[in-house]
């Protein structure tokens, strides 16, 4: 708040030395200037009517001569004063002006509004650091989960789509350089509410001193902080000092497509709990063992060509420039957008082709040419430019990857479902006839609707009705907590997948498996089923009457039961109850 006043001042001190100079000369010139009262005597002016006057007289009120009318010299000193004084408030007024249209100021003003709303959170929120397209889905998504988020990010026109975006919960938004640390304290990042920081700016470098500033300046030096890295080495620098989580897109969506090649059923599974536009059951039946065409050998070819690797395909290269030193591939040198390249590559008898160039027209001329050649080939496109999303849907593509959505969605996993990782972890010692029946029990859940998930502890913090119920001696199990408020002996839309107890695992528990003080348990289901059972965790009122027991009521009730309770023992015993 000071640096402000300090800054109005000092661009204001010109305009305000000349309103005190004009004012103490008017007024003091009409001290000094004698006159006469209404009966002739002569009478000086005193310093309160000389302001007084020079006051009404330099806004232009014009009461008239106060308290007498002057004489010629007195007016004569008037007419002075009067073109002064207009000029001086002209001058002021003018600067006054050019100020608040300053951009520097309005910057300045609008860092200090910031501050203050973000001074004001006090509730958890996540500090988002780039506000493009995943960072739009990101916060869009944990908005919607009542989660707050303040954002900061260099580019003004996307801080003015953020507060023009349609956001049931007003967002914090700065035009700063997220790589300043002033700005990311400013931002909150020590505040005690802030739950992370996501660096997810489109520049490695960007990202790299955020995280840094996040190491050394979050709060106990234990903030954690997600990542979005396009580069080995940044990747590698990120990982040095501990850095949570490091997202490559390219790296992330080879090691999906290199399971939906391998393990289509598990794929599926690991797509629907994580990618809202989740794909269809039918494309497990694709065939994907064989012969793959990949054109394009940069970060996202070398990236499927580690995650190709042990997988029951071979691998042909195509890129414009000539064949790397020690690559062990076949290679075709060109582009790929020429049927002559794609035949030399084995086209016609691939299973598979991924056009992931750089260029999103290359891409589409590439998958368009090969279609032509083989109807039967399952394609992979590499979209670079959200723009092109309507081309994209019309190429009849079977994957497309947007590296924006990509993180986003591996983003929001990590945040709103922390348990989900170590499932994925568990479903690959599972085999494909077991993750075959799997998808068939979430496909008869929720049909091609979105499917949601979501975990929670027992503790306290989670489910505390829930624990308190289990530490007066009560039994409660999955089944008890997934019925549905609103109608007694309805279930919710929901499934477990997965109880974590202790160090052990325990994989699509029984519904009636009891819960215990420090389980963690993972559902999947539809959104409103996932409100539905946070209601139940948390008020101890709806989880009686889910579990049919008579309710507790408020505190009100209790006091009238403690009261009534009280009266029946007065009357017992014959004593007053007051």
């Amino acid at each position: 708040m000071n640096h402000i006043f300090f800054t109005v001042f000092r661009r204001l001190r010109k305009p305000l030395i000349t309103l005190i100079v004009v004012y103490a000369v008017s007024i003091l010139g009409l001290v000094l200037i004698p006159g006469v009262d209404d009966q002739g005597r002569p009478w000086q002016m005193s310093f309160f009517h000389a302001f007084y006057f020079v006051s009404f007289m330099g806004s232009t009120i014009g009461f008239g001569e106060v308290p007498y009318a002057f004489t010629d010299a007195q007016r004569m000193w008037t007419l002075v004063c009067i073109y002064a004084t207009v000029v001086a408030w002209l001058y002021g007024i003018g600067k006054v002006l050019g100020l608040f249209q300053d951009q520097a100021f309005i910057r300045l003003l609008r860092r200090f509004s910031f501050v203050r709303r973000v001074g004001r959170l006090h509730e958890p929120f996540y500090l988002v650091c780039g506000y493009g397209i995943t960072g739009r889905l990101v916060v869009s998504q944990l908005i919607r989960r009542g989660i707050a988020v303040v954002v900061v990010d260099i580019d003004r026109d996307r801080i003015d789509e953020l507060e023009s975006d349609p956001l049931p919960l007003s967002v914090p938004g700065l035009c700063a350089d997220a790589s300043d640390p002033e700005v990311l304290r400013d931002a909150g990042l020590q505040s005690q509410h802030c739950l992370g920081v996501l660096a997810l700016t489109n520049y490695d470098s960007v990202n790299l001193a955020i995280a840094i500033a996040t190491k050394l300046l979050g709060k106990e030096n234990t903030l954690p902080v997600i990542c979005r890295s396009e580069a080995e080495t940044t990747t590698n620098n990120l990982a040095s000092f501990g850095t949570d989580r490091i997202i490559d897109p390219f790296v992330t969506y080879a090691n999906y497509l290199g399971m939906a090649i391998h393990s289509p059923y598990k794929h599926l599974i690991y797509d629907w709990l994580t990618n809202p536009e989740h794909r269809s059951r039918k494309s497990a039946y694709q065939k994907t063992q064989g012969r793959w065409v990949i054109c394009g050998y940069g970060r996202l070819g070398r990236a499927l060509e580690r995650s190709f690797e042990g997988k029951p395909v071979s691998l042909t290269m195509v890129d414009d420039n000539p064949k790397p030193d020690g690559l062990e591939l076949d290679f075709v040198q060109g582009l790929g957008t020429e049927a002559v390249t794609l035949k030399q590559a084995g086209i016609e008898g691939a299973v598979g082709l991924v056009a992931g160039t750089g260029n999103d027209a290359n891409n589409l001329s590439i998958i368009m040419t090969a279609l032509e050649l083989n109807p039967k080939l399952m394609t992979v496109a590499r979209q670079n430019s959200n723009s092109n999303a309507s081309v994209f849907g019309a190429a009849r593509t079977d994957l497309v990857m947007e590296p924006a959505r990509i993180i986003a969605n591996h983003i929001l996993a990590l945040i709103k479902t922390p348990l989900l990782p170590e499932f994925v972890e568990q479903l690959t010692a599972q085999d494909e006839r077991w993750c075959r029946k799997l998808l068939n029990e979430m496909n008869a859940l929720v049909g091609q609707n979105e499917l949601d998930s979501w975990d929670f502890d027992i503790d306290a913090e989670d489910a505390p009705a829930v624990l308190d119920d289990l530490q007066q001696g009560n039994s409660i199990s999955l089944r008890d907590i997934s019925r549905d408020p609103h109608g007694r002996g309805r279930l919710l839309t929901v499934m477990p997948l997965m109880l974590k107890r202790e160090n052990e695992y325990l994989l699509l528990p029984e519904s009636q498996t009891p819960l215990q003080p420090g389980d963690r348990v993972l559902f999947c289901g539809d959104s409103r089923a996932y409100r539905q059972m946070g209601w139940i965790l948390a008020n101890g009122n709806v989880l009686d009457h889910v579990l049919g027991k008579p309710l507790q009521g408020g505190w009100v009730a209790r006091r009238f039961r403690q009261w009534r309770a009280e009266r029946n023992q007065a009357a017992d015993t014959g004593t007053d109850p007051s």
